[in-house]
Order: structure tokens, then C-alpha cells, then sequence
């Protein structure tokens, strides 16, 4: 068996590869990678990070965004997250946009892996996954980013949070808000809890 073919062989469809991660199957990694990606095995997303796309009924698949990031950050304590995740809370948000958001500890910036973008962002604190507290405090902490008329969503962001189980969203606040978004849900919960009165 050739090098290459060993190499090869290490290689699992739908997976995203730093160029490290070859080195450690090939002795020629820089010939082997150009040779790769010359024959259509591997697809470059970036300096040093490949993909090798699953073959389906319509022709190549990519990596998933997180088997990419996971790949580009050599780590996966990371959070995935859209600006179109906001449009699941009814706030007024329509607008889709052409961005994943990486909520991570140690990149920040926008990249262009393959053909998809990127905004890594650093953050302290994020969870492990995308709950309805969080994205009602993370659009908050980004409306200024929003397309929408901004008053309009705030006023139905602090409807919704009247609405939420306040525990939650009072701790979602706590461990993720900005200063800004912490004055705000502590006038929308006080508020909220006049009208319940």
C-alpha cells in the first residue's frame, strides 16, 4: 500500500482535518495534503484546515460546522449560535442572516472556513447548548447587530421575559448578560411582576 492510500485510509467522511492531524499519518504530509486536495479527496477550508466531504445521493457532503470548528479550535468547548435563532422566540426578528457565531475561549474574529462564515466570539461563560433563556439575553447583549428596528424587539423581548420561568431566565442573566442587558431584564422582571400583582 502506498503512503498515500495509508493515509487515506485514516480519513472518515464528513470529518474536518488540521493539517496536524494528518502529519501524524504521513511522513510527506505537505506532498500528500496538495495531492489530496488536487484529486478532490480533501476540500481546503483554510490555512492548514481540510475537510473530507461525505459522498450522498446529491453528490458531496461537508463537514458539519461543528466537526469544522471543532477541527479549527482543536477542541470542542465551544457554543454554536445564529442570529437566526432568534427568530424562533417571536419577537419580531424575520431577518436571516449568513453567519454562525462561535461563543469559544480562544479565538476571536471572523474566518471564512471553506464557504461558510464565521464570527468567533470569546466569552467567559456561554452553555452547552442554545436554551430559550440564553437567546432572549443574547439578543439583548447583540441587538445593536440586528437588521430590525430595535425598540420594537426590546419591547417583545421584555414581554417574553415576563412570560419566562424566572429562575431561569434571572440566572441566564447572571452568568451571560451585559451590564446593558442586566439593567434591562431587571426593569422587564420588575415590571412583569407589577403586572402579575
Amino acid at each position: 500500500m502506498t503512503k498515500l492510500a495509508e493515509l487515506k485510509r485514516h480519513l472518515k467522511p464528513g470529518q474536518a482535518y488540521r493539517r496536524a492531524d494528518l502529519a501524524r499519518w504521513s511522513t510527506s504530509v505537505d506532498r500528500h495534503v496538495r495531492e489530496l486536495v488536487e484529486s478532490g479527496t480533501l476540500k481546503k477550508l483554510s490555512g492548514g484546515l481540510y475537510a473530507y466531504p461525505k459522498e450522498t445521493a446529491f453528490g458531496p457532503a461537508p463537514a458539519s460546522d461543528k466537526d469544522v470548528v471543532t477541527a479549527f479550535l482543536k477542541g470542542d468547548t465551544f457554543l454554536l449560535a445564529s442570529p437566526n435563532a432568534y427568530n424562533s422566540l417571536g419577537v419580531g426578528t424575520t431577518q436571516l442572516y449568513d453567519k454562525t457565531v462561535v461563543y469559544n475561549h480562544k479565538r476571536h474574529g471572523e474566518f471564512q472556513l471553506g464557504n461558510r462564515k464565521f464570527a468567533f466570539r470569546v466569552k467567559p461563560r456561554f452553555p452547552k447548548s442554545l436554551t430559550k433563556e440564553f437567546l432572549l439575553v443574547d439578543l439583548v447583549n447583540n441587538v445593536d447587530q440586528l437588521a430590525e428596528a430595535k425598540d420594537e424587539v426590546l419591547k417583545r423581548v421584555a414581554e417574553r421575559a415576563a412570560e419566562s420561568d424566572q429562575k431561569r431566565l434571572r440566572r441566564a442573566v447572571r452568568e451571560y448578560g451585559s451590564e446593558r442587558a442586566k439593567k434591562f431584564f431587571e426593569r422587564a422582571l420588575r415590571t412583569g411582576e407589577l403586572h402579575a400583582a
